[in-house]
């Protein structure tokens, strides 16, 4: 079966779905979901949304938010980028609150803000209040708010539906074969403009803040497509994951008074971040977090810490942080008003993804080559606002602000691009990849493999790396890839079938797992979030850069470009 639409977005998260009110008043748009719109990974977001609106701190302004930004990012983000970003998200948080977003308020009626990691005023003299929040749940009212208007502008949903691969002819891209997980079928999306905003890919590392869903797949399907994927070595440790389980535990926890503390009793960041302490950047935090535990200071002497938000007071942790006491108490059997939370770091967020212009148009290569009718954002996306190292609050802008941007560009550019015939057997790649898993008589197991590869890639790439740790896990990506290709699964229906959507996620993610690796392995350096123990020192001579991996044969193929600086020269990073 073939759908037309003009715009076919794939992914129903804060991207996906605020890119489709910018097409829907103006053009057939569609979103297709591997799962229902509101269970997207967007709302599992709890702490904020940053923009320098001024109602608890006045004196803030966007400069001041974009060289927290750049800072942040340790000098790798694009600042021609990260300046649209932030001289906007005033007026996107006024917007949504305009939608009906329930923003948290301050005693005078206005959006109220807390304090988030690496967040400051006057160029990093003390922290700043810049992010707007919705006690602890702000990615579950946006996601609903959007979700919600999105209806009522008319956006056709394809619910339950897992994209295999993009439909590509000279032209550009020309719509995507999906999977129709209910019916079992073969579906065909032919479009005008297609555009990703599939998520991150949380689910290659054994403990993760991620949904289930969350394995990576738009940036395999474009890496298997013979384009680019930007920046993928550079993986952010969320410092508060729920023990055992990696649940998020929100940074606003500690915006609002929250302590970190080790199994001594200690305020332990005073020795790695004496300024802003708990407050640091996201990747500060946890590689201090992984060096108490690593040096036997954890709790008890196990691999976890403690969140101590019981000074607060139980009225405060009821109205600001109701979801985290429920989870505690759920998960840990803790109750946050009296008792510390057990935490450890948790895989979290990919600054790197598809490469992106400002408009949100996918490039092919160094050169920023537009590739005709392809279109990616929010966190499969790498437009480059976060480089080496997001700073918290800044996923949701990102998110909101570039799936508007993208959204505008799309009905802007919409007019070049003209329909297109569809190529001979469209559904090739796709089907042949299913009938492949449904017809496999191998003896290797799906959860066996996916098991070693989540394993090993939180040992050997994950908070701390080691050129020898790479060279292993390499190894060892290379031979779960060898057991792949002899799979079998049990259930052999086409319909509903769990083990076929769960042996095509381990797919996407061997292959972008394998990105992963060789990136930091060739990076030689440390970097935000990227930290090389046989190489602790930032080099800007050599690495001020972003990769560019195409996939190959063999080892991935790579170029390089350019940082985009425009305001701010690289110095050292100090909290």
């Amino acid at each position: 079966m073939v759908h037309r639409h003009d715009v076919v977005i794939v992914g129903a998260g804060l991207a996906g779905l605020r890119a489709a009110l910018e097409t829907s008043p103006y053009v057939d748009t569609a979103v297709i979901s591997k799962v229902f719109p509101t269970r997207s990974q967007s709302g599992a977001a709890q702490g904020g949304i940053a923009a320098s609106i001024g109602n608890v701190d006045p004196e803030d302004n966007w400069e001041f938010h974009m060289f927290d930004t750049v800072k942040g990012g340790d000098f790798l983000g694009d600042q021609d980028a990260i300046e649209v970003m932030v001289r906007e998200a005033p007026q996107v948080v006024y917007e949504l609150e305009h939608m009906g977003v329930p923003f948290s308020r301050t005693p005078g009626g206005r959006i109220a803000q807390r304090p988030f990691g690496g967040h400051t005023l006057n160029f990093g003299g003390r922290k700043a209040n810049r992010a707007c929040y919705s006690a602890d749940r702000i990615g579950h009212v946006l996601l609903h708010t959007l979700y919600e208007q999105a209806l009522k502008n008319g956006v056709r949903f394809y619910n339950e539906f897992q994209v295999l691969s993009l439909i590509m002819k000279e032209e550009g891209c020309c719509g995507v074969v999906a999977y129709d997980i209910s019916g079992g079928e073969f579906m065909i999306f032919h479009a005008r403009a297609v555009l990703f905003a599939t998520g991150g890919g949380g689910r290659a590392y054994k403990i993760t803040s991620n949904a289930f869903a969350s394995t990576g797949d738009g940036l395999a399907i474009v890496y298997r497509a013979g384009l680019p994927i930007q920046d993928l070595e550079f993986v952010q440790f969320h410092p508060t994951g729920l023990y055992p389980q990696g649940i998020l535990v929100t940074e606003g926890a500690r915006g609002e008074g929250g302590y970190l503390l080790n199994g001594k009793g200690e305020r332990f960041m005073k020795g790695y971040a004496p300024t802003l302490m708990e407050l640091a950047p996201q990747d500060v935090v946890a590689r201090a977090e992984q060096t108490e535990i690593d040096e036997r200071r954890g709790v008890e002497g196990k691999d976890y810490l403690h969140l101590d938000i019981r000074h607060l007071g139980v009225g405060k942790i009821k109205t600001s942080l109701p979801r985290i006491q429920e989870l505690a108490l759920k998960y840990s059997r803790v109750d946050a008003t009296c008792e510390p939370i057990p935490i450890h770091p948790t895989a979290h967020y990919y600054m790197g993804g598809i490469p992106t212009n400002l408009d949100g148009q996918v490039t092919r290569d160094e050169k920023n080559t537009v590739v005709p009718g392809l279109f990616a954002a929010g966190e499969c996306a790498c437009v480059s606002v976060h480089g080496a190292n997001r700073l918290g609050a800044n996923s949701l802008l990102e998110a909101v602000l570039f799936g508007r941007q993208t959204g505008k560009a799309v009905v802007g550019t919409l007019g070049d691009l003209k329909w297109t015939d569809l190529p001979k057997d469209s559904k090739k790649e796709g089907r042949d990849e299913i009938t492949w898993v449904l017809e496999g008589q191998g003896h290797e197991s799906v959860p066996d493999i996916r098991k070693e590869l989540q394993e090993s890639m939180t040992a050997n790439c994950g908070i701390f790396r080691h050129e020898d740790w790479l060279k292993k896990q390499l190894d060892i990506i290379h031979e779960l890839t060898r057991r792949y290709q002899n799979i079998h699964i049990d259930d052999k229906g086409k319909r509903f079938n769990t083990d076929l959507l769960e042996a095509i996620e381990l797919g996407h993610m061997l292959e972008f797992a394998n990105v992963i690796v060789y990136g930091a392995l060739r990076r030689e350096e440390s970097r935000g979030s990227h930290f090389r123990r046989d190489l602790p020192q930032r080099d800007d001579k050599k690495w001020l850069k972003h990769t560019l991996a195409y996939k190959t044969d063999g080892e991935p193929q790579w170029k390089y470009k350019p940082v985009v600086i425009t305001k701010y020269q690289p110095e050292e990073r100090k909290y």
